[in-house]
């Protein structure tokens, strides 16, 4: 049988590592208050789309009982060398999506805006995307309604 090498798994995190990577987080379905769906494996986008927020970083950490990184499935310790663990932390700003409802959020790898977006800006509407980019992550979670004054934090470790 074969099997995936350790550093094979480092080199799907490195090649993922040097990709645009983006949150993008969307609106869902209120009907989902009572009773979210399960995440489909075959997913590819969001139920209601509202936007893109690029990763404010990306970085290679690994299993750490005392690690600064704390997120639902461990907690982890920055890496200066690659390994097969990947994290990514993505802040949204004050006025992202202000007002609406979230219930699902997808972690994109390779998406691209349209030649004509500024560059430098980090939150895109879906009108400015070229490229949606490949759903490697999909959550649908408890509604966050998105309040002035609140800059959401979003973190996630990727293991390969």
């Amino acid at each position: 049988m074969a099997i995936l090498t350790q550093m094979g798994r480092i080199e799907l995190a490195s090649a993922i590592h040097t990709r645009p990577i983006y949150l993008a987080w969307g609106a869902g379905e209120p009907s989902w208050d009572e009773d979210a769906p399960l995440e489909a494996q075959n997913s590819t986008t969001l139920t209601s789309l509202l936007g893109y927020r690029k990763a404010r970083r990306v970085a290679f950490c690994s299993p750490n009982d005392e690690g600064e990184i704390i997120v639902s499935n461990g907690r982890f310790a920055l890496s200066d060398t690659p390994t097969q663990h990947l994290y990514c932390q993505f802040t949204f700003d004050f006025e992202d999506a202000l007002g609406q409802d979230i219930r699902e959020v997808g972690l994109m790898v390779g998406t691209l805006a349209k030649p004509e977006v500024p560059l430098g800006k980090y939150y895109l509407l879906p009108n400015e995307i070229k490229e949606a980019g490949s759903m490697l992550l999909l959550e649908h979670r408890t509604k966050l309604h998105r309040d002035q004054g609140v800059r959401e934090t979003f973190e996630f470790v990727i293991s390969f």
